[in-house]
């Protein structure tokens, strides 16, 4: 009887194992992961890279995929020898290099999966119609998160370059994102800090409106792929597979973004339109495998701040980044060129998108049509965001569109003669 191996386990990993499990752990709802997760598995490139392997080396490949709401529980598995290669963010991977070697299952970071360079895969929001308007208006009032997520990370920076120090000055509440946005909505918390989609979700639900924009901080932010060292020296082959697979996987939702959103939709329960505002072709994500240097060196930035609040010892990020599995798997991988960002119109019942260069553009095109969703990027930070969510500035001719309305209010003081205008007015009047 051919030796099975599940999940890794080292007991029968040995190189003449004719039947091997390989055991893959995601996030499905944390969709800046669906190039190595839901979209992934949707599209089964895995599993037909495994296939092509097995014909090679006579081996019967299976994979089990594993769907977590964090990355935490697949840290957790990883260092049991249960999950061979899992998907998470940037603070998360970083719990994860230290449990690794702690536990003596090292991981290593080996690809990314989606990232902004400046941060706006995490918001600070409050509920519609509350008077907070600054982050300083947070003083004495209770934020929930996910204390050791980005976006715990975002809010910590954030409040201090406010002025608030986050440990004295707010009760911090850590909480699952579910169980935030459920606080947020019963006004047991007066903020919620979350990642990629949950603040996009509430915005679009009408049960959030934005207070702080992550990409404020202008630090890069993202998602990547982690992998137990011991798997990847004994199945190279199969990382190679799951790493050919990713690429795929991403040059699919670059290609077809809105048949890719439709896809994670339907496996998440998600609003397509918010999938779209994430993953979308002018998404406030990018997607790209390939381990950019500024990505590292934000790794590095984020240890201290793990460190203060007691989750790791230290980490060392040379040690952790791998490049090498995904240069041998995927060869003359590049980086994608730093585009402009555009205002987005997506019309009921096309599988197709339409770019705008200016905001303006874009209000034109809104009046009268059968809308879906419209985006706009912001005027300052250039995250994208619903166009009818967001706060509109006249400024003479020109349009312009911000996040939060505290960066709406910035740019009217700064610019004497503009004005904050309401989106349908604003629709009216550029028509």
């Amino acid at each position: 009887m051919p030796l099975a191996t599940a999940c890794g386990a080292d007991a029968g990993d040995g190189a003449d194992a004719k039947s091997v499990t390989v055991t893959v752990g995601y996030q499905s709802k944390t969709i800046n992961t669906v190039t190595a997760g839901t979209l992934l598995r949707s599209l089964g490139y895995f599993e037909e890279e495994l296939a092509a392997q097995g014909r090679k080396d006579g081996v019967a490949y299976r994979v089990v995929w594993q769907d977590y709401a964090t990355g935490a529980p697949i840290t957790a598995q990883m260092t049991a020898g249960k999950i061979d290669i899992g998907s998470m963010g940037d603070f998360p991977l970083l719990i994860n290099a230290a449990r690794g070697k702690e536990l003596k299952e090292p991981t290593r970071l080996v690809a990314v999966t989606g990232y902004n360079l400046r941060g706006g895969l995490n918001t600070v929001v409050t509920a519609p119609g509350s008077p907070l308007r600054s982050l300083k208006d947070l003083k004495g009032r209770k934020v929930s998160t996910s204390v050791g997520s980005a976006a715990d990370g975002t809010l910590v920076r954030a409040l201090r370059r406010a002025g608030v120090d986050p440990e004295k000055d707010v009760s911090k509440l850590n909480q699952q994102p579910s169980v935030g946005a459920s606080a947020l909505a019963a006004g047991s918390v007066d903020a919620l800090s979350q990642f990629v989609a949950w603040p996009g979700l509430l915005a679009f639900q009408g049960k959030a409106t934005p207070l702080y924009d992550g990409a404020e901080l202008n630090l890069p932010t993202f998602h990547g792929v982690t992998v137990r060292e011991r798997f990847a020296e004994r199945r190279p082959a199969v990382l190679d597979a799951f790493l050919r697979a990713q690429h795929r996987a991403t040059d699919h939702l670059r290609t077809r973004p809105v048949a890719a959103a439709e896809s994670v939709a339907k496996e998440t329960g998600l609003p397509a339109e918010v999938v779209h505002l994430y993953n979308g072709a002018q998404g406030i994500a990018t997607f790209d495998p390939a381990l950019r240097p500024e990505l590292v060196a934000a790794l590095k930035e984020d240890v201290p701040v793990l460190k203060e609040a007691g989750l790791v010892k230290d980490v060392d990020v040379d040690a952790f980044v791998d490049a090498a599995p995904l240069r041998r798997a995927v060869p003359g991988l590049g980086y994608p060129k730093a585009a402009v960002p555009k205002a987005e119109l997506w019309l009921e019942g096309q599988d197709t998108t339409r770019s705008f260069d200016s905001p303006g553009a874009l209000l034109k095109a809104v009046k009268g049509a059968p809308v879906r969703a419209a985006y706009v990027p912001d005027a300052v930070t250039g995250t994208p965001w619903f166009a009818d969510r967001a706060v509109w500035v006249a400024d003479g001719g020109e349009w312009r569109a911000f996040v939060t309305r505290s960066g709406a209010e910035r740019y009217v003081a700064a610019h004497p003669g503009s004005r904050i205008t309401a989106y349908a007015d604003a629709v009216r009047l550029a028509s």
